[in-house]
Protein backbone atom coordinates (compact mmCIF):
# COMPACT_ATOMS: atom_id res chain seq x y z
CA UNK A 1 0.00 0.00 0.00
CA UNK A 2 3.17 2.35 0.21
CA UNK A 3 2.92 3.27 -3.47
CA UNK A 4 -0.83 4.51 -2.85
CA UNK A 5 -0.91 8.74 -3.00
CA UNK A 6 -3.90 10.70 -1.51
CA UNK A 7 -4.08 14.14 -0.65
CA UNK A 8 -5.52 17.78 -1.62
CA UNK A 9 -5.43 19.75 -4.39
CA UNK A 10 -6.96 23.55 -5.06
CA UNK A 11 -7.32 24.96 -8.07
CA UNK A 12 -6.85 28.62 -8.39
CA UNK A 13 -7.00 31.75 -10.60
CA UNK A 14 -9.59 34.85 -11.81
CA UNK A 15 -13.16 34.17 -11.43
CA UNK A 16 -14.52 32.15 -14.77
CA UNK A 17 -11.56 30.42 -15.70
CA UNK A 18 -12.69 26.98 -15.50
CA UNK A 19 -12.32 25.74 -12.23
CA UNK A 20 -15.22 24.49 -11.39
CA UNK A 21 -15.88 22.74 -14.56
CA UNK A 22 -12.32 21.29 -14.38
CA UNK A 23 -13.46 19.80 -11.33
CA UNK A 24 -16.87 18.66 -12.42
CA UNK A 25 -15.00 16.84 -14.81
CA UNK A 26 -12.18 14.85 -12.99
CA UNK A 27 -14.81 13.78 -10.51
CA UNK A 28 -16.92 12.64 -12.93
CA UNK A 29 -20.12 14.11 -11.53
CA UNK A 30 -21.34 17.60 -10.75
CA UNK A 31 -20.14 18.92 -7.53
CA UNK A 32 -19.68 22.31 -8.25
CA UNK A 33 -22.01 24.43 -10.28
CA UNK A 34 -21.07 26.37 -13.04
CA UNK A 35 -21.80 29.48 -14.67
CA UNK A 36 -20.65 32.42 -16.91
CA UNK A 37 -21.03 34.97 -13.87
CA UNK A 38 -18.00 36.06 -11.36
CA UNK A 39 -18.13 34.66 -7.74
CA UNK A 40 -20.04 31.51 -8.35
CA UNK A 41 -18.06 29.81 -6.57
CA UNK A 42 -18.71 30.64 -2.95
CA UNK A 43 -17.24 27.82 -0.35
CA UNK A 44 -14.53 25.67 -0.33
CA UNK A 45 -16.13 22.59 -2.32
CA UNK A 46 -14.47 19.17 -2.18
CA UNK A 47 -14.82 16.60 -5.13
CA UNK A 48 -13.50 13.31 -4.58
CA UNK A 49 -11.31 11.53 -7.70
CA UNK A 50 -11.51 7.56 -6.96
CA UNK A 51 -7.93 5.98 -8.73
CA UNK A 52 -6.35 2.61 -8.28
CA UNK A 53 -2.76 3.87 -6.88
CA UNK A 54 -4.35 6.96 -4.81
CA UNK A 55 -7.08 9.72 -4.32
CA UNK A 56 -7.33 12.76 -5.70
CA UNK A 57 -9.16 15.36 -2.94
CA UNK A 58 -9.79 18.47 -5.49
CA UNK A 59 -10.96 21.25 -3.42
CA UNK A 60 -13.01 24.09 -5.39
CA UNK A 61 -12.29 27.50 -3.99
CA UNK A 62 -13.45 31.36 -4.86
CA UNK A 63 -11.95 32.97 -7.54
CA UNK A 64 -9.49 35.38 -5.90
CA UNK A 65 -10.27 38.91 -6.38
CA UNK A 66 -9.48 41.95 -5.30
CA UNK A 67 -12.79 42.07 -2.71
CA UNK A 68 -15.14 44.91 -3.05
CA UNK A 69 -17.91 43.83 0.22
CA UNK A 70 -17.19 42.08 3.11
CA UNK A 71 -18.64 38.82 1.72
CA UNK A 72 -15.76 39.17 -0.98
CA UNK A 73 -13.25 39.93 1.90
CA UNK A 74 -14.37 36.52 3.72
CA UNK A 75 -14.37 34.41 -0.02
CA UNK A 76 -10.44 35.73 -0.37
CA UNK A 77 -9.68 34.85 3.81
CA UNK A 78 -11.35 31.16 2.21
CA UNK A 79 -9.07 30.99 -0.33
CA UNK A 80 -6.34 31.75 2.03
CA UNK A 81 -7.18 29.36 4.61
CA UNK A 82 -7.79 26.08 2.06
CA UNK A 83 -4.49 26.85 0.91
CA UNK A 84 -2.62 27.08 3.74
CA UNK A 85 -3.57 22.87 3.84
CA UNK A 86 -3.41 21.49 0.37
CA UNK A 87 -0.57 19.51 -1.24
CA UNK A 88 -0.55 20.76 -4.80
CA UNK A 89 -2.11 24.08 -6.08
CA UNK A 90 -3.02 24.61 -9.62
CA UNK A 91 -3.00 27.30 -11.53
CA UNK A 92 -5.43 27.99 -13.95
CA UNK A 93 -5.16 30.55 -16.85
CA UNK A 94 -7.68 30.13 -20.34
CA UNK A 95 -5.32 30.15 -22.98
CA UNK A 96 -8.07 32.05 -25.20
CA UNK A 97 -7.07 35.23 -22.52
CA UNK A 98 -3.83 36.88 -22.44
CA UNK A 99 -2.05 36.96 -18.73
CA UNK A 100 -3.38 40.36 -17.49
CA UNK A 101 -2.66 41.79 -14.05
CA UNK A 102 -4.67 39.46 -12.28
CA UNK A 103 -3.50 36.48 -12.90
CA UNK A 104 0.14 37.86 -11.92
CA UNK A 105 -1.82 39.27 -8.89
CA UNK A 106 -2.52 35.30 -8.33
CA UNK A 107 0.72 34.11 -9.03
CA UNK A 108 2.45 36.50 -6.48
CA UNK A 109 -0.14 35.25 -4.12
CA UNK A 110 1.18 31.53 -4.42
CA UNK A 111 4.36 33.06 -2.65
CA UNK A 112 2.58 32.66 0.63
CA UNK A 113 2.45 29.32 0.57
CA UNK A 114 5.28 27.51 0.18
CA UNK A 115 4.30 23.75 1.59
CA UNK A 116 2.01 23.48 -2.00
CA UNK A 117 3.87 22.20 -5.09
CA UNK A 118 2.67 24.55 -7.87
CA UNK A 119 1.15 23.54 -11.23
CA UNK A 120 0.27 25.09 -14.12
CA UNK A 121 -3.30 24.70 -15.89
CA UNK A 122 -3.76 26.39 -19.47
CA UNK A 123 -7.43 25.90 -19.47
CA UNK A 124 -9.85 26.23 -22.61
CA UNK A 125 -7.54 25.16 -25.09
CA UNK A 126 -10.25 23.56 -27.07
CA UNK A 127 -11.67 27.22 -27.70
CA UNK A 128 -7.85 29.14 -29.12
CA UNK A 129 -6.09 27.69 -32.18
CA UNK A 130 -2.19 26.24 -31.67
CA UNK A 131 -0.23 29.31 -31.94
CA UNK A 132 -1.99 31.21 -29.06
CA UNK A 133 -1.73 28.07 -26.81
CA UNK A 134 1.75 27.42 -27.73
CA UNK A 135 2.60 31.28 -26.87
CA UNK A 136 0.26 31.29 -23.58
CA UNK A 137 2.43 27.85 -22.41
CA UNK A 138 5.42 29.83 -23.41
CA UNK A 139 4.24 32.97 -20.93
CA UNK A 140 3.12 31.21 -18.18
CA UNK A 141 6.34 29.25 -18.10
CA UNK A 142 8.30 32.51 -17.76
CA UNK A 143 6.07 33.63 -14.46
CA UNK A 144 7.94 30.96 -12.25
CA UNK A 145 9.45 27.25 -11.48
CA UNK A 146 6.45 24.75 -12.24
CA UNK A 147 6.37 21.04 -11.23
CA UNK A 148 4.20 20.99 -14.52
CA UNK A 149 2.78 23.30 -17.21
CA UNK A 150 -0.30 20.79 -18.21
CA UNK A 151 -2.62 21.96 -21.03
CA UNK A 152 -5.80 21.10 -21.14
CA UNK A 153 -9.96 21.13 -22.12
CA UNK A 154 -12.59 20.18 -19.19
CA UNK A 155 -15.11 20.39 -21.56
CA UNK A 156 -13.32 18.20 -24.44
CA UNK A 157 -11.89 15.74 -22.00
CA UNK A 158 -8.17 17.04 -23.39
CA UNK A 159 -5.54 15.85 -21.56
CA UNK A 160 -7.13 15.54 -18.34
CA UNK A 161 -6.05 11.69 -17.89
CA UNK A 162 -2.17 13.50 -17.89
CA UNK A 163 -3.51 16.19 -15.44
CA UNK A 164 -4.91 13.27 -13.20
CA UNK A 165 -1.79 11.43 -13.18
CA UNK A 166 0.71 14.45 -12.44
CA UNK A 167 -1.14 15.98 -9.39
CA UNK A 168 -1.31 12.08 -8.44
CA UNK A 169 2.19 11.82 -8.34
CA UNK A 170 2.71 15.22 -6.39
CA UNK A 171 0.89 13.85 -3.46
CA UNK A 172 2.21 12.32 -0.51
CA UNK A 173 1.77 9.05 0.16
CA UNK A 174 -0.78 7.26 2.31
CA UNK A 175 -1.59 4.35 4.29
CA UNK A 176 -5.18 4.35 3.16
CA UNK A 177 -7.71 6.64 1.27
CA UNK A 178 -9.06 9.24 2.85
CA UNK A 179 -12.76 9.25 1.68
CA UNK A 180 -14.86 6.02 1.34
CA UNK A 181 -14.59 4.24 -2.21
CA UNK A 182 -18.31 5.97 -3.05
CA UNK A 183 -17.65 9.32 -1.85
CA UNK A 184 -17.59 12.25 -4.59
CA UNK A 185 -17.46 15.19 -2.58
CA UNK A 186 -18.50 15.93 1.26
CA UNK A 187 -20.98 18.67 0.15
CA UNK A 188 -24.09 18.04 2.26
CA UNK A 189 -27.61 17.61 0.55
CA UNK A 190 -28.85 21.18 1.88
CA UNK A 191 -25.54 22.65 0.51
CA UNK A 192 -25.67 20.66 -2.78
CA UNK A 193 -29.52 21.48 -3.23
CA UNK A 194 -29.35 25.55 -2.55
CA UNK A 195 -26.20 25.58 -4.79
CA UNK A 196 -28.25 23.75 -7.91
CA UNK A 197 -31.02 26.65 -7.12
CA UNK A 198 -28.39 29.59 -7.50
CA UNK A 199 -27.26 27.98 -10.21
CA UNK A 200 -30.73 28.35 -12.16
CA UNK A 201 -31.16 31.67 -11.12
CA UNK A 202 -27.39 33.01 -12.32
CA UNK A 203 -28.42 32.10 -15.85
CA UNK A 204 -29.78 35.25 -18.00
CA UNK A 205 -29.32 37.67 -14.92
CA UNK A 206 -28.06 40.60 -15.25
CA UNK A 207 -24.18 41.40 -14.02
CA UNK A 208 -25.04 43.03 -10.94
CA UNK A 209 -27.29 40.38 -9.55
CA UNK A 210 -24.97 37.58 -9.20
CA UNK A 211 -23.14 38.84 -6.04
CA UNK A 212 -26.90 39.79 -4.19
CA UNK A 213 -28.28 36.16 -4.72
CA UNK A 214 -28.23 33.40 -1.75
CA UNK A 215 -30.23 30.78 -0.98
CA UNK A 216 -31.05 28.63 2.10
CA UNK A 217 -33.32 25.80 2.51
CA UNK A 218 -36.02 25.73 5.31
CA UNK A 219 -37.16 22.23 4.93
CA UNK A 220 -36.79 19.03 2.96
CA UNK A 221 -40.06 16.44 3.85
CA UNK A 222 -40.43 13.66 2.08
CA UNK A 223 -43.97 12.67 1.53
CA UNK A 224 -45.89 9.62 2.99
CA UNK A 225 -45.93 8.07 -0.20
CA UNK A 226 -42.08 8.23 -0.92
CA UNK A 227 -42.47 9.17 -4.33
CA UNK A 228 -42.59 12.74 -4.04
CA UNK A 229 -39.58 15.61 -2.06
CA UNK A 230 -41.03 18.74 -0.79
CA UNK A 231 -38.24 21.01 -0.84
CA UNK A 232 -38.87 24.76 0.39
CA UNK A 233 -36.11 27.55 -0.29
CA UNK A 234 -35.43 30.77 0.30
CA UNK A 235 -33.68 33.24 -2.48
CA UNK A 236 -32.61 36.32 -0.73
CA UNK A 237 -31.39 39.45 -2.90
CA UNK A 238 -30.43 42.74 -1.72
CA UNK A 239 -33.21 45.16 -3.06
CA UNK A 240 -36.69 45.16 -3.97
CA UNK A 241 -35.89 45.81 -7.39
CA UNK A 242 -33.70 42.77 -7.95
CA UNK A 243 -36.46 40.79 -6.16
CA UNK A 244 -38.98 41.96 -9.03
CA UNK A 245 -36.09 40.97 -11.55
CA UNK A 246 -36.03 37.47 -9.79
CA UNK A 247 -39.52 37.31 -9.78
CA UNK A 248 -40.41 38.18 -13.73
CA UNK A 249 -44.14 39.14 -14.86
CA UNK A 250 -46.39 37.53 -13.54
CA UNK A 251 -43.76 35.35 -11.80
CA UNK A 252 -42.68 33.66 -15.03
CA UNK A 253 -38.91 34.22 -14.00
CA UNK A 254 -39.10 32.29 -10.75
CA UNK A 255 -41.02 29.50 -12.40
CA UNK A 256 -38.15 28.99 -14.68
CA UNK A 257 -35.47 28.98 -12.54
CA UNK A 258 -37.54 26.27 -10.42
CA UNK A 259 -38.00 24.14 -13.54
CA UNK A 260 -34.51 24.55 -14.04
CA UNK A 261 -33.11 23.86 -10.61
CA UNK A 262 -35.41 20.77 -10.01
CA UNK A 263 -33.69 18.67 -12.77
CA UNK A 264 -30.39 18.53 -11.30
CA UNK A 265 -32.33 17.92 -7.82
CA UNK A 266 -34.11 15.38 -8.81
CA UNK A 267 -30.73 13.24 -10.16
CA UNK A 268 -29.54 13.81 -6.78
CA UNK A 269 -32.05 12.46 -4.56
CA UNK A 270 -33.44 9.55 -7.03
CA UNK A 271 -36.84 11.18 -6.64
CA UNK A 272 -39.52 13.72 -7.94
CA UNK A 273 -39.20 17.14 -6.39
CA UNK A 274 -41.80 19.84 -5.50
CA UNK A 275 -39.69 22.60 -5.09
CA UNK A 276 -41.28 26.24 -3.28
CA UNK A 277 -38.61 29.00 -3.45
CA UNK A 278 -39.80 32.25 -1.78
CA UNK A 279 -37.72 35.41 -2.96
CA UNK A 280 -37.12 37.52 0.31
CA UNK A 281 -35.22 40.68 0.79
CA UNK A 282 -32.18 41.43 3.06
CA UNK A 283 -30.96 44.70 1.89
CA UNK A 284 -26.72 44.82 1.68
CA UNK A 285 -25.94 41.57 3.07
CA UNK A 286 -23.12 41.42 1.59
CA UNK A 287 -21.51 43.90 3.72
CA UNK A 288 -23.86 43.03 6.83
CA UNK A 289 -21.76 40.57 9.10
CA UNK A 290 -24.93 39.42 11.10
CA UNK A 291 -26.76 39.02 8.22
CA UNK A 292 -23.56 36.88 6.52
CA UNK A 293 -23.38 34.74 9.05
CA UNK A 294 -27.02 33.72 8.55
CA UNK A 295 -26.51 33.21 5.54
CA UNK A 296 -23.74 30.67 6.08
CA UNK A 297 -20.60 33.08 5.50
Amino acid sequence: MNDFHAGFVSFVGRPNVGKSTLTNALVGEKVAITSSKPQTTRRAIRGIVHQKDGQLILVDTPGIHRPRTLLGERLNSLVQSTLGDVDVIGFCVPADEKIGPGDRFINDQLDEYPRAKKVAIVTKIDTASKQAVAEQLLAVSELREWEAIIPISATSSIQLDTLTSELMRLLPTSPAPLYPADAVTDEGLEDRISEYIREAVLEGVEDELPHSLAVTIDDIIERDDKDIVDIYANLFVERDSQKAIVIGKGGSRIREVGATARVPIEKLIGKHVFLSIRVKVAKDWQRDPKQLGRLGF
